[in-house]
């Protein structure tokens, strides 16, 4: 079943999007035993007091918010909505300072560069206090709890010169739907547009850089949950077909329902999520999984070398929200998805104490999953000129750089060189180790290098951690290269290869960093 929800934003700091190396994510901090997601949702629920307001709603103006700016007495305002979290100072994973930073005023900037996609609504419930009082209101008033929220509208922005504004056309037979949009401009080779049809409602979102076009219909008639797409690429043009339940003509493509027909930026977005199927779940090693998901009938959905996706569940009558890369079902498949394609594979590891991956880990062949379209800021533009391709991944950092592997040994001629820098803890902790290990027997332009910080007796490899030694001995730039590196793995080892990247004089130009 398709649905719009509360709005979900990506994550700038996620260790599954990439972002330009400069861009640092934010710092966690330790925290106290008890004090977890799961602990904070079990907190939450029970029953305690979280606004001092004892279970009022208040209208709230720019006065009253400024007079709550202490630790022990901490409001703060994000879309118009105030939250008291105070209690919530000892469970955030960035720590009281970040929190602070919004103490007494509108944190709905601070927010959205740090975690946009965290499900604030859901996570903060119980700590809201009310509404922001519109401009010129003097008093505080009890007002009506809210009611929940839909896709909500974005934020202002300059429209788009009209010229350049993406439009649409259609036609019919008897037997078929055709919509036409004309982009007026190049777009990518693939994984551009997602498509959404179910029970007459038609959703399509064409991204076109930074922005966003959107068509969104109630169709005239029904149409079968087979849609098709085909993209001319040079000359912009992308025409879906339907197939009509019923021989006839429509009088009208359908009605225009929210955001129909609107270009804007894609951060401003509100997430979509369709309902996905899983249908096979396979062990890599010890505590990491390959989980395959199907996508809806009616949905053709590809998401880019370097995008991810968001997963949502229901947990404890909490929403909870995670990204994660998709890979390809193996190491030596086709980089090229069909866009019809309709399975994503997503390698996750699962964490002892992890809230959102023990309960992936619960769920049987059949159960349903919440997936959202492509996310992300990553372009293959910049390797168009690579010569030579550094990797360097830690843990399931390696997720990003699977797909990226295949684009650069099946697609990229230009690229002589993929070189991965693989560390992990233990051997038994390295994902696909015989299939690297496979890929760089059978592939000159491809070599694998292992790193492991607790090796044990047997290990012949190499030990230790990432330092610039280490780097500056395996990023080799040979006469007359263009060098490109991509690094992923917790929030620490980005930022210290980010740092030593720099030492070593590699520019913003050569660098993307996957935060963790």
């Amino acid at each position: 079943m398709l649905n719009i929800p509360t709005q979900s934003f990506p994550a700038p700091s996620s260790q599954q999007r990439i972002a330009p190396s400069g861009q640092s994510g934010r710092n966690k901090v330790a925290l106290k035993p008890g004090h977890s997601l799961m602990d904070w949702i079990r907190f939450s629920k029970s029953g305690k007091d979280l606004t001092g307001l004892r279970g009022r709603r208040i209208e709230v103006t720019e006065e009253e918010l400024q007079k709550h700016n202490r630790r022990d007495d901490c409001w703060t305002c994000i879309r118009g909505m105030v939250y008291n979290v105070t209690p919530y100072m000892d469970y955030h994973p960035g720590g009281e300072e970040e929190l602070m930073k919004a103490a007494g005023k509108d944190g709905t900037d601070l927010f959205d560069q740090v975690h946009r996609w965290v499900n604030y609504e859901s996570m903060l419930k119980e700590c809201l206090v009310g509404r922001m009082a519109a401009k010129g209101s003097t008093a505080l008033k009890a007002i009506i709890p809210p009611p929940p929220t839909g896709l909500v509208p974005s934020t202002s922005v300059a429209p788009p010169d009209k010229d350049s504004r993406p439009r649409y056309d259609w036609f019919q037979t008897d037997v078929t739907v055709h919509l036409v949009i004309y982009t007026k401009r190049k777009i990518p080779s693939s994984g551009c547009t997602t498509v959404d049809l179910e029970a007459r409602v038609l959703q399509v979102e064409v991204l076109l850089g930074k922005m966003s076009y959107m068509i969104h219909l109630c169709l005239a008639g029904e149409a079968e949950a087979s849609v098709a797409v085909h993209t001319a690429n040079s000359v912009g043009k992308i025409q879906i077909t339907m197939r009509k339940q019923a021989k006839g003509k429509w009088e009208s493509l359908g009605q225009p329902l929210e955001f129909h027909n609107t270009f804007q930026r894609k951060k401003d977005r509100a997430l979509f999520y369709r309902d996905c199927v899983l249908v096979a779940k396979t062990e890599v090693n010890h505590n990491t999984f390959v989980f395959k998901l199907q996508l809806p009938r009616g949905t053709v959905m590809h998401v880019p070398v370097g995008k991810h996706v968001y997963l949502k569940a229901l947990i404890q009558d909490t929403e909870v929200v995670r990204p994660y890369t998709p890979v390809d079902q193996n190491l030596t498949g086709p980089t090229q998805h069909s866009l019809q394609e309709s399975d994503l594979y997503l390698m996750i590891k699962v964490y002892p104490d992890g809230v959102f991956t023990q309960h992936l880990n619960t769920l049987h062949i059949g159960d349903h999953l919440s997936v959202s379209s492509p996310e992300g800021t990553f372009s293959l533009h910049r390797l168009l000129d690579a010569t030579n391709l550094y990797l360097l991944a830690a843990g399931t950092g390696f997720t990003p750089m699977v797909r990226l592997i295949h684009l650069a040994l099946q697609d990229m001629d230009g690229i002589r060189k993929t070189k991965l820098l693989f560390f992990n803890r233990r051997e038994e902790d390295i994902l696909w180790h015989s299939e690297l290990d496979e890929l760089a027997a059978n592939n000159a332009r491809f070599q694998v290098e292992y790193i492991l910080s607790e090796p044990s007796e047997s290990w012949t490899g190499r030990n230790g951690r990432v330092t610039e030694s280490v780097l500056n001995e395996f990023l080799i730039r040979p006469q007359g290269s263009k060098c490109y590196v991509c690094t992923c793995g917790p929030t620490a080892f980005t930022e210290l290869t980010t740092g030593l990247l720099k030492q070593l004089n590699f520019s913003e130009e050569e660098l993307h960093a996957f935060q963790g």
